[in-house]
């Protein structure tokens, strides 16, 4: 299978070639086969398809010929050669091997050719490279300027192929082979002056001194008549040089009578040819287009000054000279706005000035400005008039201006700064040709699209650290200041997030009232509903540098970061995005990429993203709806019912939903326990910010159901400290005024006193939640109660009175028809009974509760604590090798699981009863696991 965009674009197969429907279809294939690999947006897609204003349905004219294309190649079976047209959130993509495209085998050739050492197999890489040619690259699509535009680039890539293979002729002395093959392109581009010039540069040498002299005034008089200009000083010295003679025997005609016949009489400063007089052969002249050497002696500079108050980066500073390095190197400074990015690579460029004797450019492209980004064209011309080029002198195409300055600068050692892109396309052209030249660009975006194509080189800046952060207020306010109050300093700092512009914009405000003091600057910052106003100066600060870059966004990924303002929690994943915006996750996660990309969101670990403190704030203040936060509470009561059913299968669920729930579009799926309480685990943190913005907000029922779904992770880290939030549960569930739920509460509250210590509490807690299940009918409930009550009096010394307690859950719970509280009534019933003694009792009844649901494959807490009362029962019983099997069992199942209770318990049974060396070392490693996570 082939992909051929040089000549008519098309696919060819072993069959054939394949059917590509109608014209638009195939400007379609020829937009994504310009970039293949890479996710091209509809956007894109659609300029490349219109020349003109595209009509409303465009979007599903893209789609359904997508579609075609996706159907046209499956037919040939495409995906056996490893090519997929896939859809990549707003973005189409055609995965495939590159050397299935003949635009990429024909760089590759040139690339190889270019690097040979000897003329002939350089030649002969060249002649291959351009035998792919089939006519005129894209010669049957759209006339679109985006198309228009690839073929331009491509053809120059073509005619810079031929003029080497010509070079290569010449240098095997095929002189008569150059001519042919320049003529050709020369008739084909006769305005190009680079062509004339290189034809009649051949054809003297190859002995055709007066067809080079025909060819000059061909060229002159298609030029006159055209374009109304004289011919350029590269074409005027070929002239000259075709005067003189190969031999030099025309010597006896002077410079200023060589310029006289080329200019026609006219004698304008600008067309005049500058060699010496008499001409001599090794008089050989620089064109116009290039700076002599005086020019080179000043060299262009169009850096802005040096950034004041410059402070820290030295980590930065490193890894921009270490990108610097190499051939031709381009370096991708990227960063969320504010930043200090243009800072960096300012001070940076002013500090190795001498690494570039040429010059220094500069552009400020404005890709997140509110004045319009400046054209591709107006930075060229600046360009290139600061490289020396007269200004009529310029191409008046993108294409040809972006030609000239890369042909201006391959000999150069040049820094080329672009500050403020706002994506790749905005760069590509303005790339530097020479080896040696430098290009740093900077953006808040990532531009990964240039690391693709340019092999561009990321350096990554952060917010500075508290003392860099403390440094730059000192260089505003003065050191003096900042180290009065040293602990306000920092503390600014922080408030401020460590980013430069919040810091800058801070100490202005305080370099105006020198009165004020750090502490109570520190003070109103302190305040999150004057914060964002306060970082604000005139058109300056936080929120219009974050509203820029959010402008640049598209509309539906502006609407779910506003969204994400009202997350209560400081992470959030695919799932909880898409619930906050109301969206599907697929949709959440394209919008939360395209929002990492802008650095406003950053994805702190794999499938979870975080916001900056200030960026956090700005996106409170925009508008996201009312249901928002009900929307991201309901998503985490359908996940955490999921893990919980995942890690604690056969549960029934604790609760009916609220009334007015609102279903996420997708839950989250859990494989196994161990991945449901790693959920648990990582959204502990976010889950208690969502009670405490539930019970703020008055959803009382979502707070008290979140907090009892925490149950399997309560059990698993007990004394992890979570008597407030529970205390929060049960003023919510009595505002709810649900018994049910205030019931269920106190439960868990009662038993977690217990663990804490607090037995008598405990007591009066789980005696309230018995009575209150009670009176209310609910025999679940009240069987719970009375079963952690039971281990309350049994801490009290009471294990008889605990055991008839237990007695009374299991007949509840038969009663009630609930095999899962029937078969932990039985769990702390066996319990209950080792401690008492009653070793065959305790030992019946875990082995009726082990057999009663078969989970031999499964290392639940209940199974794990009854194989646990079996190995004390055995050992009561005397029978102490099948004791210690049991109880060893039990510590292997928990330590697996990451029951670090469990293992400890275990564990610590086997310790007094058995003599294995290596019992010691596990407990003490399960201690200190336990010991980390509470």
């Amino acid at each position: 299978m082939e992909f051929r965009l040089l000549g008519a674009v098309s696919v060819v197969t072993e069959t054939g070639g394949l059917p590509l429907g109608p014209v638009k279809r195939r400007s379609l294939l020829a937009a994504l086969l310009l970039r293949p690999n890479y996710p091209v947006l509809v956007d894109h897609l659609t300029t490349a398809l219109w020349e003109q204003e595209p009509p409303a349905r465009a979007r599903s004219v893209i789609q359904g010929h997508v579609s075609q294309l996706r159907a046209s190649l499956t037919s040939v079976d495409a995906g056996a050669h490893g090519v997929e047209l896939a859809t990549q959130g707003p973005a189409y993509v055609l995965r495939m091997p590159k050397v299935l495209l003949d635009v990429h085998r024909f760089e590759d050739l040139v690339a190889r050719a270019r690097e040979q050492r000897g003329p002939a197999e350089a030649v002969t890489m060249y002649r291959e490279a351009l035998s792919l040619w089939q006519g005129p690259a894209l010669a049957d699509v759209c006339p679109s300027p985006t198309l228009q535009a690839a073929a331009q680039a491509l053809e120059e890539l073509r005619l810079a192929a031929a003029e080497q293979l010509a070079a290569g002729c010449a240098r095997l002395g095929d002189h008569a082979g150059a001519a042919t093959v320049l003529r050709a392109e020369a008739l084909a581009h006769p305005l190009r002056e680079s062509l004339s010039v290189a034809l009649m540069e051949a054809l003297q040498r190859a002995g055709r001194r007066s067809e080079a002299l025909d060819w000059f005034h061909r060229t002159r008089k298609l030029l006159a008549d055209e374009l109304g200009v004289d011919p350029g000083p590269e074409l005027a010295n070929a002239y000259a040089s075709a005067l003189r003679g190969s031999e030099g025997d025309a010597a006896r005609a002077t410079g200023g009578d060589a310029a006289q016949a080329i200019t026609g009489g006219r004698t304008e400063a600008d067309v005049v040819v500058p060699v010496a007089s008499p001409v001599t052969p090794t008089a050989v002249p620089l064109p116009a287009a290039v700076p002599d050497a005086a020019a080179r002696h000043g060299a262009p500079d169009l850096l802005p000054r040096a950034p004041r108050g410059f402070h820290g980066r030295a980590e930065e500073l490193g890894a921009l000279s270490r990108a610097a390095t190499g051939e031709a190197p381009v370096c991708l400074v990227t960063g969320p706005a504010g930043v200090g990015k243009t800072a960096l690579v300012l001070h940076w460029a002013h500090q190795g000035r001498r690494g570039f004797p040429d010059g220094r450019l500069h552009a400020d492209l404005r890709g997140f400005g509110d004045t319009g980004a400046p054209s591709l064209m107006e930075v060229l011309r600046e360009f290139l008039a600061a490289l020396g080029v007269v200004r009529h002198r310029i191409p008046e195409s993108t294409n040809g201006a972006a030609a000239l300055f890369r042909s201006l600068t391959a000999d150069l050692r040049l820094l080329v700064v672009l500050d403020d892109a706002r994506d790749s396309e905005q760069v590509r052209p303005l790339l530097a040709g020479g080896r040696h030249c430098v290009t740093v660009v900077t953006s808040r975006n990532r531009l990964s699209g240039l690391i693709v194509t340019d092999t561009a080189r990321p350096v990554a800046v952060d917010v500075l650290g508290p003392q860099d952060a403390t440094m730059l207020l000192a260089g505003v306010l003065g050191t003096e200041r900042v180290l009065a109050e040293p602990v306000a300093a920092r503390r600014m700092a922080e408030l401020c997030g460590g980013l430069p512009l919040a810091l800058r914009v801070a100490a202005a405000r305080l370099a105006q009232r020198p009165g004020c003091s750090l502490g109570a600057m520190t003070a109103e910052l302190s305040d999150e509903t004057r914060r964002l106003s306060l970082l604000d100066v005139e058109d300056t600060g936080v929120r219009a540098a974050l509203h820029l870059t959010l402008q640049q966004l598209p509309p539906q990924v502006s609407r779910q970061f506003a969204h994400l303002g009202r997350h209560p929690g400081t992470h959030v994943d695919r799932y909880a995005a898409a619930a906050l915006a109301g969206t599907d996750p697929a949709t959440a996660e394209t919008s939360l990429e395209r929002l990492t990309a802008a650095h406003l969101v950053t994805e702190s670990t794999p499938g979870r993203w975080t916001l900056h403190d200030l960026v956090r704030l700005y996106a409170r203040s925009l508008e996201a709806g009312s249901d928002a936060l009900k929307r991201v509470l309901d998503h985490y009561i359908a996940t955490a019912l999921a893990a919980m059913t995942a890690a604690e299968p056969g549960n029934e669920d604790c609760f009916p939903l609220p009334a007015d729930y609102l279903p996420p579009a997708a839950v989250r799926e859990f494989v196994d326990r161990s991945a449901a309480v790693a959920w648990y685990a990582a959204e502990r943190d976010d889950l208690t910010p969502a009670v405490a913005a539930a019970h703020a907000a008055g959803l009382h029922g979502r707070t008290w159901r979140i907090v009892l779904l925490l149950w399997p992770l309560i059990v698993w880290r007990v004394r992890d400290g979570w008597v407030p939030l529970l205390e929060t549960a049960l003023e919510a569930a009595r505002a709810d005024a649900d018994q049910h739920g205030e019931s269920r509460v106190l439960n868990v509250l009662g038993w977690v006193l217990i663990e804490e210590g607090r037995i008598e509490e405990a007591v009066t807690r789980l005696g309230a939640a018995s009575a209150l299940a009670a009176r209310s009918g609910d025999a679940i409930a009240e069987a719970n109660a009375l079963i952690v009550l039971a281990v309350a009096q049994a801490a009290l010394g009471g294990p008889d009175e605990a055991a008839r307690g237990c007695e009374r859950a299991l007949e509840l719970a038969r009663t009630a028809g609930s095999r899962t509280i029937e078969r932990l009534s039985m769990q702390h019933l066996a319990r209950h009974r080792v401690d008492a003694g009653k070793w065959r009792q305790a030992l019946d009844t875990a082995t009726e509760a082990l057999a009663f649901d078969d989970r031999s494959d499964t290392a639940d807490v209940p199974r794990i604590l009854l194989l646990m009362v079996r190995g004390e029962a055995l050992l009561g019983l005397g029978d102490e090798a099948e004791g210690i099997r049991q109880l060893d069992q039990a510590a292997r199942e928990a330590e697996s699981s990451g029951y670090e209770d469990g293992a400890v318990r275990a564990l610590g049974a086997l310790l007094r009863v058995s003599a294995d060396t290596g019992l010691q070392s596990r407990y003490d490693a399960a201690v200190a696991r336990l010991t980390t996570r509470t």
